[in-house]
């Protein structure tokens, strides 16, 4: 078992802890370093992200956290909807199929967390926005 924290960024928003298995943790890393001079804020949005995860083995991680292919249900209390998506890498990205990538600014929220918490960010425009885990269905194991 696990001991949630939550961990307060330079911009004031308190995030709820993450949890992330070992090769999402390590492939994600990856990821982010080589998309820092493409994408850099996205890039440094994932690395913060990953850098205050729990990395566990893929035995100890609980159904309920958001990890790679996994289909999540979500909530954008800023606007009250409910979405449906299965987070993928940037190459695997097929927004009419429901694929978004981790490389966006919802994945990048969504990933580690777990299902109930919620986490707030800005947009690309500026806009804060909130949303909330409902569901997770692990899709493939990592």
């Amino acid at each position: 078992m696990t001991t949630e924290k939550t961990v307060t960024t330079s911009r004031s928003h308190v995030k709820p802890a993450i949890i992330l298995s070992a090769k999402d943790y390590n492939r994600l890393s990856t990821l982010a370093h080589a998309a820092r001079n493409r994408l850099p804020d996205l890039a440094s949005e994932l690395a913060e992200e990953i850098g205050r995860a729990h990395v566990l083995s893929r035995n100890e991680i609980a159904d309920h956290f958001v990890g790679m292919n996994d289909d999540v249900e979500f909530r954008d209390d800023t606007a009250g909807r409910v979405r449906q998506v299965t987070l993928v890498y940037p190459d695997e990205a097929d927004i009419s199929q429901g694929k978004i990538s981790v490389m966006t600014p919802v994945g990048t929220a969504l990933i580690g967390l777990r299902t109930g918490h919620s986490i707030t960010w800005k947009t690309p425009l500026g806009e804060t926005r909130q949303l909330t885990v409902v569901s997770v269905r692990k899709l493939h194991w990592r």
